[in-house]
C-alpha cells in the first residue's frame, strides 16, 4: 500500500544532480528517503529503507548499472522503478524495457514531467497490487474449496455408507432380528447421523466466525472448578486408556474470571480431544491451568504422533490436516475454530511439537476482569 506521503530513493551518482533531484522531489510533497551513488548499493538500501518507489539512473559507478539494479530490486522486492536519465540510444532503451519499468524520464526534465511521471508509476503500481491481491485470494478461496470438497467426500462418506447399510439390513431382516439386534443398527444410523451433524455444525462455525457473526457472553466462571469438570468428562471419551492429568500449581482457589463458558468448553474440549486421538494407547495428556502476570495459560500436552514441521505453518487453517494422520478420522476444521474463539476473547494459541515425541498447545487469556467468589 503506498503511503499518503510516498517515499522514494534516488539512485543517481551525479551527487550535485542527486541533491537536485531530492529538493525537486521534496518541493513536490514526496518524502527522499536516500540519495544512493551505485547499483550496489541501490539494492542494498532498498531492502532496508522499502521505499515506495525508486528513481534510477541507468549508467551508474560500480560493477552493478541501473537495469541490472532495477531488475534485482523488483525482483527480491517488487518496488517499482522509474528510470530518470539522459541516455535515449536504442540499446539502453531496449536494457530499459527488459525490465519492465514503471517509467522513463530524459533528462533535463521539467518538474511537471517529473511529477506526472512518479504519479502515473505510483498508481500503476497500485492498480497491480490490487490485482494481485485479488488473484491470491482467489487462489487461497479455490484450495479451501478444493480441501472442502476433499474433506466432506472423505468424512461423509464412511457414516452415509453406514446408514445406508443398517437401513438395507433391517428392511430386509426386520421380521426375522431380535430387537438387540435392530437396536444395534439403529445406533449405528443415529452415531452416523450424529457424527454428520457434528461435521455441518463446525463447517458452520468456522463459516459465522469468518463472517464475524459469533458473540461472545462471558459470565463468571470458576476457572479451576471448570478445568476439574471437563477433565472428569474428557477423561470418559478416552477409551484407548489415555490418562489426562489435570495440574493447577499456585491457582488461586474461589476466584472468577469473566469467559464464555461454552466457547472455552469448545476450545479446551477440542484440543484435550485431539491429544487423546493423536496419542498411543495408554499415553498420557497434561492439561495445566496457571497463572502468570495479568495472563492465564492453558496449556494440553500429548505423547502423540506430532505434527510434521511442513504442516506447522498451516496447522491452523480450516479443512488442512497433518501429513502423518493416516486414516486417524478428522475435518481440519478444530484447530481453525480454537484460533477464531480464542481471538474474539483477545487471547493466543502457540504449538511446539515433534515427530513420534508430542505436542503442546499453550493457550493465553488476558486475566482481566477477575472478581472474588
Amino acid at each position: 500500500m503506498i503511503s499518503a506521503n510516498p517515499t522514494i530513493m534516488v539512485v543517481e551518482d551525479e551527487i550535485i544532480i542527486g541533491m537536485h533531484i531530492s529538493e525537486t522531489l521534496t518541493d513536490l510533497g514526496y518524502q527522499v528517503t536516500d540519495i544512493i551513488a551505485s547499483g550496489e548499493e541501490a539494492i542494498e538500501r532498498a531492502a532496508e529503507l522499502k521505499p515506495d518507489l525508486i528513481l534510477m539512473d541507468i549508467i551508474l559507478d560500480g560493477s552493478i548499472n541501473g537495469t541490472q539494479a532495477a531488475k534485482a530490486i523488483r525482483e527480491s522486492l517488487n518496488i517499482p522503478v522509474v528510470y530518470l536519465t539522459a541516455h535515449t540510444d536504442k540499446f539502453t532503451l531496449n536494457l530499459a524495457k527488459e525490465t519492465v519499468p514503471f517509467g522513463y524520464v530524459v533528462k533535463p526534465f521539467t518538474e511537471r514531467e517529473l511529477y506526472t511521471a512518479i504519479e502515473m508509476a505510483l498508481a500503476r503500481y497500485q492498480a497491480e497490487t490490487e490485482v494481485r491481491k485479488a488473484l491470491e485470494a482467489e487462489k487461497e478461496l479455490n484450495q479451501l474449496k478444493s480441501r472442502f470438497i476433499s474433506m466432506v467426500s472423505h468424512e461423509f462418506r464412511t457414516p452415509l455408507f453406514t446408514i445406508l447399510l443398517s437401513a438395507g439390513l433391517l428392511e430386509k431382516y426386520r421380521f426375522q432380528w431380535a430387537e438387540d439386534k435392530k437396536l444395534t443398527h439403529i445406533h449405528r444410523i443415529q452415531e452416523a447421523v450424529t457424527h454428520m451433524t457434528g461435521l455441518l455444525e463446525d463447517v458452520l462455525v468456522i463459516g459465522q466466525a469468518e463472517a464475524g457473526k459469533i458473540e461472545v457472553n462471558p459470565n463468571p466462571l470458576d476457572l479451576k472448578h471448570f478445568c476439574e469438570v471437563l477433565t472428569e468428562e474428557m477423561q470418559l471419551t478416552a477409551d484407548n486408556g489415555q490418562q489426562i492429568i489435570l495440574v493447577c500449581p499456585d491457582f488461586p482457589a474461589n476466584t472468577l474470571l469473566k469467559l464464555d463458558e461454552k466457547i472455552l468448553r469448545h476450545i479446551l474440549g477440542n484440543l484435550l480431544s485431539n491429544a487423546i486421538k493423536y496419542s498411543p494407547a495408554k499415553g498420557q495428556i497434561w492439561f495445566e491451568l496457571l497463572w502468570e502476570n495479568e495472563t492465564v495459560i492453558f496449556q494440553v500436552k500429548d505423547e502423540g504422533i506430532g505434527i510434521p514441521l511442513e504442516d506447522q505453518t498451516r496447522i491452523f487453517e480450516p479443512f488442512h490436516r497433518a501429513s502423518n494422520v493416516s486414516t486417524i478420522p478428522g475435518t481440519g476444521l478444530g484447530l481453525s475454530i480454537v484460533k477464531k474463539f480464542l481471538e474474539l476473547h483477545g487471547g493466543e494459541i502457540f504449538m511446539k511439537s515433534e515427530l513420534a515425541v508430542g505436542t503442546e498447545f499453550t493457550i493465553k487469556l488476558p486475566r482481566n476482569q477477575v472478581e472474588p467468589n
